[in-house]
């Protein structure tokens, strides 16, 4: 009778040990399972937060593009606006030349020396004086001085005319310079007058209380005005061309 009672008992402690097992096992599967899902579920979880992250990633992107865009467009008007400036200065330096342009050309920058920028001495652009000299006897001296803007030249010799005269004296070919005699605006030239002959050999004479001074080229007379007393004339009467310097005007 003990001999089962043993088998039994040794059955039921299997049986106890199988079924310990089974629920260590269970709950081993349930532990293991449990770590499944969650792994799953953070898996899942780092997932979806990976597949959104490129979604956010390109909104940014497109928000990042259109602000770049936007500063495309703005960076264009800068350019465009920088550009209008620089035209804009441009154009104002087309309008300085003394200057590099047109407005330089026609002003300070031209050439005042060039035939196109010179003018003729008139009456209308000099002064005169008439002033009689100790040395040489009988002569005067005539400075014209340019009161206009540009060059003028003083061609020929001056057309010396005394009140009572019928005609203008004679030029000594002698004095002839080798160029016209040029003016700035207010240089001077000169021209010297031998009045009479001294030794009486020019005629009686008689004594001027005017004198008028004209131009080659032009029909205008400029006048002179003479001293007090006047000054004497006679045949003898002559005139230099127009000079640079007044010691060779009475030379």
């Amino acid at each position: 009778m003990r001999a089962p009672v043993r088998r039994s008992r040794t059955r039921l402690f299997a049986a106890a040990t199988i079924a310990v097992a089974a629920l260590s096992l269970t709950a081993c599967n349930d532990e293991d399972g449990t770590r499944d899902e969650g792994a799953a579920k953070s898996t899942q979880s780092s997932t979806g937060d990976t597949a959104q992250q490129p979604d956010k990633t390109d909104g940014e992107s497109g928000a990042n593009g259109s602000g770049a865009d936007r500063g495309g467009g703005d960076s264009d008007a800068s350019t465009g606006s920088g550009g209008g400036t620089s035209g804009s200065g441009t154009g104002g330096g087309s309008s300085s030349g003394d200057g590099s342009s047109s407005g330089a050309s026609d002003g300070g920058g031209s050439d005042p020396n060039d035939p196109a920028n010179r003018v003729a001495c008139s009456a209308a652009n000099t002064s005169i004086t008439a002033t009689p000299v100790q040395r040489p006897l009988n002569y005067m001296l005539l400075t014209v001085t340019n009161t206009g803007s540009k060059m003028c030249d003083l061609k020929g010799y001056p057309r010396v005319k005394f009140e009572s005269a019928q005609s203008v004296p004679p030029v000594m070919e002698n004095t002839k310079p080798q160029a016209v005699t040029s003016l700035k605006p207010g240089g001077k030239g000169y021209a010297g007058v031998i009045l009479s002959a001294g030794d009486g050999s020019g005629g009686e004479g008689y004594t001027a209380q005017s004198l008028e001074i004209g131009f080659e080229g032009s029909d205008r007379m400029a006048e002179a005005a003479l001293q007090a007393k006047g000054v004497h004339v006679d045949d003898k009467l002559r005139v230099t061309y127009w000079l640079t310097s007044s010691t060779d005007a009475l030379n």
